[in-house]
């Protein structure tokens, strides 16, 4: 998950994420409110998912996607998770050439080194930031074609402050009154009801 637009340089930065299933996103975004979070226009994310040639994705619980919001495209790596309470792995994100053409030939060069077309996950994402325990976080109010609506909250980090990231995490989903966090990506649940657009 992330807030558009976002800096170029994340390739040592971890990711400390949790996932909420939450039936009323409006009362979620008026406590974002009230605790002044900022907010960012609405985006509609596209995100083509690839299997690696040579490596299960799916045992070693990376992946590696396509995203297109607007016309921005981006190749985004996720390496394993590294802690079980939230979802915090490394990523590696690159931007690439904009606009239709741009993921059609990304498309076309994933496919001539062996990557193959997963799946499609479609979501449409209200973005807010808010200052946290001194920390940045993310939120995310998404709702998810064939799942339903979710919260996503996240920290950037490096690794010395990962464990002050999860624990902040933690802290600001009991303040706003969240539900216990689904590990699963959207991707994984969306496979387990078959409900994705399998390419390719």
């Amino acid at each position: 998950m992330r807030l558009e637009p976002r800096p170029a340089d994340r390739s040592l930065k971890f990711e400390v994420e949790s996932k909420f299933p939450t039936p009323n996103l409006n009362e979620v975004r008026q406590r974002l409110a009230r605790m002044s979070a900022q907010a960012l226009p609405p985006v509609l994310q596209i995100d083509q998912y690839y299997s690696h040639p040579a490596r299960d994705f799916a045992a070693t619980g990376e992946a590696f996607r396509l995203r297109r919001v607007g016309a921005r495209n981006c190749l985004t790596y996720k390496g394993p998770q590294l802690a079980a309470a939230t979802k915090t792995r490394r990523e590696i994100e690159l931007p690439i050439e904009a606009g239709e053409e741009g993921a059609g030939l990304c498309s076309a060069l994933l496919a001539a080194l062996g990557f193959r077309s997963l799946a499609t996950v479609q979501k449409r994402r209200s973005q807010l930031s808010l200052s946290w325990e001194g920390h940045t976080v993310a939120a995310a109010l998404d709702e998810v074609d064939g799942l339903g609506s979710f919260v996503e909250l996240e920290i950037l980090c490096d690794e010395p402050g990962l464990a002050s990231a999860q624990q902040a995490l933690a802290r600001l989903a009991e303040t706003l009154g969240l539900p216990a966090a689904e590990p699963r990506t959207y991707l994984e649940m969306l496979l387990e009801k078959g409900a994705v657009h399998r390419a390719g």
